[in-house]
């Protein structure tokens, strides 16, 4: 029985080779590297991150973009501040706020995008700009957040021995990771999204609702970055509006690096997981190292970012390649049998 690798699932292979490879290194040069604790903060520490990845990578599936989420943070962040500590508003119906108004944005730009026929790219670049400017609007300085409900929140976790726990936020990541597993791989919706990805003009033809699809892209897409917000403001409790500054551009990276393509069409959501968490263990790596600066983490996303866009550009030159010479096989066996 002979084994044959599909290209497509060449960029997630080398995500978890990528994986392996710096935890193995991390876990031989470090002592308490290779431990449950620190694997369990990844989740913790970059719980907001994955909550948006997961939906930037619906986003990019379907070959679009969204610069819009950081924003969203730092003003769904400014905004539940603003109305837990001077409004003294329960932090339930501030979350309910929080989610509908995520929502409704990305709504918004997914009609923009869809019946107006305008690129994502300047429709999500208006929103990171409205959505900046909406939080320097409420407060121009940091906001703490104080109350019960979210302190008891903030201690609520899993407790997992070897003193390591999952807290609430880390829960909250699993869950939305899992959802997202569901929805691209068992959902309608989620075909539609690799079909879109695929070629927007065939899923036309072949009758899919391409329009009712992109607007759901980016109103889940908002409506998680709105969550992501919300896990923000649990692991700093406060709003701050210059928060998450260029963070979706680490987003990005990591979808990228978890092997969805960038032309959209192929993509794991497991893969983005694996992307988020690549870029947490190169932090834990940094960490661990003591000397060198925070900075080392930026150069060495964008050299993993590099070599993944690389592998996509081979992988996509390849295919194109194979697709012409199966046309040609297929042309000269109608003129020979003509």
């Amino acid at each position: 029985m002979k084994l044959v690798l599909n290209q497509k699932n060449i960029p997630i292979l080398a995500t978890i080779a990528v994986f392996f490879l710096i935890y193995t290194v991390g876990s031989v040069m470090y002592s308490g590297f290779f431990s449950l604790r620190v694997f369990t903060n990844l989740f913790i520490d970059n719980a907001f991150v994955g909550v948006i990845a997961i939906g930037m990578t619906f986003v990019i599936l379907s070959g679009g973009i969204d610069l819009s989420v950081g924003s969203v943070i730092a003003f769904v962040g400014v905004m539940s501040a603003k109305l837990i500590h001077v409004y003294h508003i329960h932090p339930v119906p501030v979350i309910l706020i929080a989610l509908l108004f995520g929502a409704f944005f990305g709504f918004t730009m997914g009609c923009l995008i869809h019946f107006f026929d305008l690129p994502p790219f300047l429709v999500t670049l208006v929103g990171m700009f409205l959505a900046r400017g909406l939080a320097f609007l409420i407060s121009l300085n940091a906001i703490p957040i104080k109350h019960p409900f979210l302190d008891s929140v903030v201690d609520f976790g899993i407790p997992l021995g070897f003193r390591a726990w999952l807290p609430a936020t880390g829960i909250i990541f699993i869950v939305v990771v899992l959802i997202g597993i569901y929805l691209s791989h068992f959902t309608r919706f989620g075909r539609n999204v690799y079909a879109i990805g695929g070629s927007e003009q065939s899923a036309i033809l072949m009758g899919l609702p391409v329009g009712r699809t992109k607007i759901l892209i980016y109103s889940l897409n908002s409506t998680l970055a709105a969550l992501a917000g919300i896990v923000y403001s649990l692991y700093t409790l406060s709003g701050y509006p210059l928060a998450c500054v260029g963070l979706e551009l680490d987003v990005i990276a990591a979808v990228v690096i978890g092997g969805t393509l960038l032309t959209g069409g192929a993509g794991y959501v497991e893969g983005t997981l694996i992307g988020v968490l690549i870029l947490g263990l190169i932090q834990t790596f940094i960490t661990f190292q003591g000397t060198l600066s925070s900075w080392w983490t930026k150069i060495a996303i964008g050299v993993l970012l590099f070599i993944f866009i690389l592998l996509q550009r081979y992988l996509s030159a390849t295919s194109i390649t194979t697709k012409n010479q199966s046309a040609e096989a297929v042309s000269e066996m109608h003129v020979q049998q003509a």
